[in-house]
C-alpha cells in the first residue's frame, strides 16, 4: 500500500512539475511568439476594439485614419485610406481578413499603444482602468505628398519605382512602387486590388523588394573601388576598340551589337560619362571580383537595408544564385566574371532603395546615412502633458524660465540628497512651446535649499534665448 501511495505521490509531483513548466512558458517563452501571430484571432479582435494612431506624411496630410463602427454592443475601429494607392507600398493596410502590411505592421505596437514607451504603457494602462478607449500614437513620416504622387504620375502604365532620399540625413521623401493598389479594396475587394495591377502585380513593394540588374548605373561602385584601391585615378587611360576580351570572348559595349561604340583612347573619367563598357570590363579583370564585392559591402549591398517596413518586404542586393539565394562567393577570383560584375551585370541584382542609398552615399562625400521613413511617433497625450508644462511656467514653480513672447514649456525638479536641506536641482524645458526648435535640461548639484524653480530654471532661459535669438 505504501509503495503505491508513493507511486502516486511521484506522479502527482510530475504532473505538477509539468503544470508549472507549462504555465510558464505558455506565460513567458511563447507569449511573445503568440502575440506576432497574425493569425491570433483574439489578438486581432482585441485591436480592433483600440483607437489606431493616425499616419501622417511630412506636411500633415491624413494617410491613415479610423472609421467608427458599432458591433454587438462594441464599438470597433477600422482603417480608412484618404489618399488611396499612393502611398499604400509604404503604408501598408490593416485589415481583419488580410492581417496587416507595411508599416501598419511593423509599427503596429506604436499604433495600438502596446509599445514598452513608458508615456504610451502608462496612459494605455489608465485609458483601461477607467474603462476608456486605448489610443494609439499617431506616426508621422518623411515622405512629401506632391513628389509621391509625381512619382507614380510619371511611372503610371509602367512597372518600376522611383526612391528620394536627403543624402545628409537619410530621410526617405518618395517611395514610391508602380503599379500601386488601392488599400481601400483589400479588406472586401481584394481580388479587384489584385487585378488592379495587371502583368506587374500590385502588391509587390518594388521600391524596396523589387530585384533588378543595376546595368551601368553599378559603375559608380566599381569606379570607388578602382579609385581607392590607388591603382587608377580618373586620367588614367584606356584604349576602347568597342569591346573587351574576357576568357576568349569579346565583350561589347552598348549600341548595336554588330556595329557597337568605339571611343580608342579615353580616361577612367571619359569612360564614366560616356558609360563605356569595355573600360570598365578592363577594370574590373584588373582589381578582381573581391574587391569590388568589398565596395558592394561598404555601399549596404548583402544586407536588408535598414528601413522601418517590415522585414519581409525587403530585399537585400547582391549576387544571387540560380536559385533566387544571395550568393557571397567565397572564391571570387574564380566564381565571378569580374568583367561583367564591373558594368552591374554577372548575377547581380538590386533594389532601388539600396541604389539611391549608393547615390547618397557619393552626394555625403562617402558617408553612408541610414535611410528612414519615420519622422516622429507621437503620444495622443503629448499635447496635453505639452500645455500642463506650458502651465508651469506662467503661473507655476518654473516662472523664472519666461522668456517675452515666447511661450515656453517646462517642468521644475527638486531631488533630496539625505544631507539636510541640501538639493539636486533640475529643470527641463522646450521652446517655442508651439513650435519647438530647442529642448534643455539644466542639473545643478549640492545647493542649499535650492529649488528647481530658482537655481536651474534662469539657466534653461538665457539659454533658450541665446540659441533663439
Amino acid at each position: 500500500m505504501n509503495k503505491q501511495i508513493s507511486q502516486v505521490g511521484v506522479a502527482a509531483l510530475v504532473l505538477i512539475a509539468a503544470l508549472i513548466v507549462g504555465t510558464t512558458y505558455w506565460q513567458t517563452w511563447a507569449n511573445a511568439g503568440l502575440a506576432d501571430r497574425q493569425d491570433n484571432a483574439i489578438r486581432l479582435v482585441a485591436q480592433f476594439s483600440i483607437k489606431r494612431g493616425k499616419i501622417y506624411a511630412s506636411d500633415g496630410t491624413l494617410l491613415a485614419a479610423n472609421v467608427t463602427k458599432h458591433v454587438g454592443g462594441q464599438t470597433l475601429y477600422f482603417r480608412r485610406y484618404p489618399t488611396g494607392p499612393i502611398f499604400s507600398d509604404v503604408v501598408g493596410y490593416s485589415t481583419q481578413s488580410r492581417n496587416q502590411t507595411g508599416l501598419e505592421r511593423s509599427y503596429n505596437d506604436y499604433l495600438t499603444g502596446s509599445n514598452a514607451n513608458l508615456d504610451t504603457v502608462f496612459h494605455a494602462t489608465l485609458d483601461r482602468l477607467k474603462g476608456s478607449t486605448v489610443q494609439g500614437n499617431n506616426v508621422y513620416l518623411t515622405l512629401r505628398p506632391g513628389a509621391q504622387a509625381l512619382a507614380l504620375r510619371e511611372l503610371r502604365g509602367k512597372c518600376g519605382a522611383v526612391v528620394a532620399m536627403n543624402p545628409s540625413t537619410g530621410a526617405v521623401y518618395v517611395l514610391a512602387s508602380s503599379p500601386p493598389y488601392n488599400p481601400n479594396l483589400i479588406e472586401k475587394h481584394y481580388q479587384q486590388a489584385l487585378r488592379s495591377g495587371g502583368k506587374c502585380g500590385a502588391l509587390l513593394n518594388r521600391a524596396t523588394a523589387g530585384k533588378y540588374q543595376p546595368g551601368s548605373s553599378f559603375k559608380v561602385v566599381t569606379a570607388t573601388a578602382a579609385l581607392n584601391s590607388g591603382r587608377f585615378t580618373p586620367d588614367s587611360t584606356f584604349y576602347d576598340p568597342g569591346y573587351c576580351e574576357e576568357y576568349g570572348k569579346q565583350v561589347r559595349n552598348a549600341g548595336n551589337p554588330e556595329a557597337p561604340e568605339t571611343f580608342g583612347n579615353v580616361t577612367l573619367s571619359t569612360g564614366l560619362v560616356h558609360s563605356i563598357n569595355s573600360v570598365f570590363c578592363n577594370i574590373g579583370k584588373a582589381i578582381g571580383a573581391g574587391l569590388i564585392i568589398d565596395y558592394m559591402k561598404r555601399y549596404g549591398f548583402y544586407k536588408l537595408p535598414p528601413l522601418e517596413t517590415p522585414e519581409n518586404e525587403r530585399a537585400a542586393s547582391g549576387l544571387y544564385d540560380r536559385h533566387g539565394r544571395l550568393f557571397d562567393p567565397r572564391h571570387p577570383e574564380t566564381q565571378v566574371d569580374p568583367g561583367r560584375l564591373a558594368f552591374g551585370q554577372e548575377r547581380l541584382q538590386v533594389t532601388p532603395l539600396q541604389m539611391a542609398m549608393v547615390a547618397a552615399t557619393v552626394a555625403n562625400n562617402g558617408l553612408e546615412v541610414q535611410p528612414y521613413l519615420v519622422q516622429r511617433v507621437v503620444s495622443p497625450h503629448a499635447r496635453e502633458i505639452n500645455s500642463m508644462m506650458q502651465l508651469v511656467v506662467t503661473g507655476g514653480t518654473g516662472t523664472a524660465a519666461q522668456i517675452s513672447g515666447v511661450p515656453v514649456a517646462g517642468k521644475t525638479g527638486t531631488a533630496e540628497t539625505g544631507v539636510g536641506d541640501i538639493y539636486t536641482a533640475w529643470f527641463i524645458a522646450f521652446a517655442p512651446a508651439d513650435h519647438p526648435k530647442v529642448a534643455v535640461a539644466v542639473v545643478v548639484e549640492n545647493q542649499p535649499g535650492g529649488f528647481g524653480g530658482k537655481v536651474s530654471a534662469p539657466i534653461a532661459k538665457d539659454v533658450m534665448e541665446a540659441l533663439l535669438r
